[in-house]
């Protein structure tokens, strides 16, 4: 009787873990995923002057090699910005159809041209604006910001 309980309570546990192995994103998309948080979310701030740029370039690694030219965070809870995926699919500037509108916070970094990785200098504006993002996966997630 007890060794019954213990190969259903596996059972159970075995299908509870498939399961949620079935809505994770594949391997590429959750690194996509992964590097989208890295490069896009700092839900933490409302907003960045020069010294932000400066510094989260610097902290999230777009200044090693070459400085990028232009980068965008997103100053909004995870949950808010995946709910953008859920929205009606728009075309992309690829072409693709996977790319999604909403309305968030941002700090929009843009390269001044006149540094050197790894200490690249930015001009920053932190405003509300509307952004797309691509998302892919099922559950669909965000994996590249397109504009």
């Amino acid at each position: 009787m007890a060794l019954h309980r213990t190969q259903t309570l596996l059972l159970f546990l075995l299908l509870t873990l498939l399961g949620l192995g079935l809505v994770q994103p594949s391997y590429g998309q959750d690194r996509m995923y992964q590097r989208f948080l890295q490069q896009h979310v700092d839900p933490d701030e409302t907003g960045g002057d020069d010294i932000y740029c400066n510094v989260m370039m610097q902290r999230r690694k777009m200044t090693l090699r070459q400085c990028k030219r232009f980068n965008t965070f997103i100053h909004e809870d995870i949950w808010n910005i995946r709910s953008i995926c859920s929205t009606d699919n728009i075309q992309c500037k690829n072409g693709r159809m996977n790319c999604h509108e909403g309305v968030v916070k941002v700090t929009d970094c843009r390269e001044t041209g006149s540094s050197k990785p790894p200490n690249c200098r930015y001009r920053a504006m932190a405003r509300t604006r509307r952004v797309v993002i691509a998302c892919e996966g099922d559950p669909e997630v965000p994996v590249h910001f397109d504009r």
